[in-house]
């Protein structure tokens, strides 16, 4: 099942890229929990950078071990992810909330949390890569459509009600481009892009200031919770302080360790969700420019395997991974510009969180498995 001979020919374009992102990570982890020692100097390795450096070597394990594997044998253990996935994010109710929300297990004696829904991406695009093959011809027909949606609808419904917006959200485009390489119903696609862009074109409006977020709240609460609303209102403490920390940041930053805004902690979750934010303070738009350049080449080495894939399986699951890459950069950097409302989505590879590493790792591991077995068929 798993053969180092196609280590050889995985794509090794994207190594530099990967080791890039993560030595910008640990810049931002360091410089954002940095400590003072006894002596007066700043400590690097901070607890939690030195944890992501952890995270990062197992990372790299997971990433060789998938990268290894023929990944047309994920289909015999699909059901069995799919499964103990819900099996997973519905037994998230039964645990104590951790920050009033249901989206993390503590494990005991080892001090840290696991946050299935971040597996929970990646393991609808195995099963739904899987379903569109093993239906072929047949997905154009309605009971098809509804078994599709129903893969995806259950832990939709799952993730949004811990409550996680943003991680829910993310399996709607997902979902959309899978359908598409699927070859689902076109009315289907239609449909659901529509109502994308509808939602997503509300949304901007509002954080574009073209639509008031108190004038419509009358109407939009009769639809929606006041506290669903309020994710929607782009005049947070979180959203101004995301902006203007990027403004600070001018062309060429403060600086690594020196940033004033982020550095008082004015900045909330800083080496989280708001990870870009305090990358732009210190880095600047250059700083900001060469790290989209990196996300650019990691997603273009990354659609390149769905162009070169030559089975189905390998081009759905290699699609539904792209996106899934795509939509995490999106998101994050939208939310921190202040175009989106901020739902908590990390920025792969640059956040701090083990769950998104390993599961980031684990989806780049199965594109590298595609890209290597090109000429088998």
């Amino acid at each position: 099942m798993w053969s180092h001979t196609y280590l050889k020919r995985i794509d090794f374009r994207t190594i530099p890229i990967l080791l890039g992102l993560m030595l910008i990570s640990l810049l931002v982890v360091s410089s954002t929990t940095k400590e003072i020692s006894d002596i007066g100097e700043d400590i690097f390795l901070t607890p939690l950078t030195k944890s992501q450096i952890k995270w990062f070597g197992l990372g790299w394990i997971v990433y060789i071990f998938f990268a290894g594997i023929d990944y047309r044998k994920l289909r015999k253990w699909t059901w069995f992810l799919y499964v103990s996935m819900l099996f997973l994010l519905f037994g998230l109710f039964f645990v104590p909330a951790i920050q009033n929300v249901h989206r993390w297990y503590k494990i005991p004696g080892v001090g840290f949390a696991f946050q299935p829904s971040e597996y929970a991406k990646l393991i609808v695009v195995i099963t739904l890569s899987w379903f569109l093959e093993y239906k072929g011809a047949l997905i154009q027909r309605g009971k098809a459509v509804f078994q599709s949606l129903l893969i995806v609808g259950i832990p939709f419904l799952l993730i949004l009600k811990q409550p996680d917006l943003g991680t829910a959200l993310v399996l709607y485009p997902i979902t959309l481009v899978m359908f598409y390489f699927g070859g689902l119903q076109r009315k289907v696609v239609f449909h659901m892009s529509l109502i994308g862009v509808v939602g997503l074109a509300f949304v901007s409006l509002i954080f574009l200031g073209l639509i008031s977020h108190e004038e419509i709240r009358p109407v939009v609460t009769k639809v929606i919770k006041d506290y669903q609303f309020e994710r929607l209102n782009p005049n947070t403490y979180h959203q101004k302080a995301a902006q203007t920390a990027l403004s600070l940041g001018g062309m060429t930053g403060s600086g690594w360790g020196k940033s004033e805004f982020t550095g008082r902690q004015w900045l909330p979750a800083a080496h989280t969700d708001s990870v870009f934010a305090s990358y732009g303070e210190e880095f600047g738009l250059l700083g900001i420019l060469l790290l989209l350049l990196l996300f650019f080449g990691l997603l273009y080495f990354s659609f390149q395997v769905t162009a070169l894939a030559k089975d189905h399986f390998g081009r759905l699951l290699s699609a539904g991974i792209s996106v899934y890459l795509a939509m995490h950069m999106i998101v994050n950097m939208g939310m921190m510009s202040g175009f989106l409302p901020i739902t908590g989505v990390p920025l792969v590879m640059i956040s701090y969180g083990g769950s998104s590493i390993i599961s980031t790792m684990a989806a780049l591991g199965i594109l590298q498995s595609i890209y290597s077995r090109r000429f088998m068929f």
